[in-house]
């Protein structure tokens, strides 16, 4: 298996890129639009093709990059079933499986933070989205978020795992880049909490201002980013 994870500065957004090393072929997860050159040039570096761009969920804090590699590599566009986004051509369902060459990736329907929030896992690692994050978890308050759904994704779900399954999150803010489900379940401060009520309490008191980017990247990216 071929793997690299990505970075971009401004929204903080992980991007993952993973290839199979027989069939050269490769599937990239939550593309940002800014660094679509970049994909590109990695993806020529490693003599990859692309023929799947996955979106773990609408995203509100940049514009996706999903329709401009369909447009620059003819890649299909895939999301879970749950999602509003009309123009994506693939769309799964839980505990579908995605073929990328010789790679089995997993879909995992995990809403919470967004209703269409699906989480894929691989082997050894889980691509969590903004379900779960390192030392935290994804907000519920909009987009049809639910802090009782992510309470039941998080805790009957994804740390139903094994405790060595490495978590690779959508974002990360304070310069982590992988962590485990273990790792999560001792150390994580919001799932050190006796039963649902106090975790929806912690959810529902965050009182955090609204991404800047909200009311025109849903709205954008409801088409995968195209104008």
């Amino acid at each position: 298996m071929i793997f690299k994870q990505l970075f971009d500065d401004l929204s903080c957004t992980f991007t993952y890129l993973i290839g199979s090393e027989t069939s050269r072929e490769a599937v990239i997860i939550d593309p940002v639009l800014e660094n679509i050159d970049e994909y590109l040039l990695e993806l020529n570096k490693l003599k990859l093709g692309l023929i799947k761009v996955i979106e773990t969920h609408t995203h509100a804090d940049h514009f996706s990059g999903s329709s401009e590699l369909k447009s620059r590599t003819n890649c299909k566009t895939l999301m879970g079933e749950h999602t509003k986004a009309e123009v994506v051509e693939i769309k799964v369902k839980d505990d579908e499986i995605v073929k990328v060459g010789d790679l089995n990736i997993k879909a995992m329907y995990t809403p919470g933070h967004t209703l269409d929030s699906y989480s894929f896992l691989m082997k050894d690692r889980i691509f969590s989205g903004d379900t779960l994050l390192i030392n935290g978890t994804g907000r519920t308050d909009f987009q049809d978020g639910s802090a009782k759904d992510s309470y039941e994704s998080i805790f009957n779900r994804l740390l139903k795992l094994p405790e060595k399954t490495l978590l690779y999150p959508a974002h990360d803010y304070k310069g982590e880049k992988v962590s485990t489900i273990g790792k999560e379940k001792k150390f994580n401060p919001r799932l050190q909490v006796k039963d649902m009520s106090e975790y929806l309490d912690i959810m529902n008191n965050l009182n955090l201002p609204k991404p800047k980017l909200i009311d025109i990247a849903v709205k954008r990216n409801l088409k995968l980013g195209a104008l």
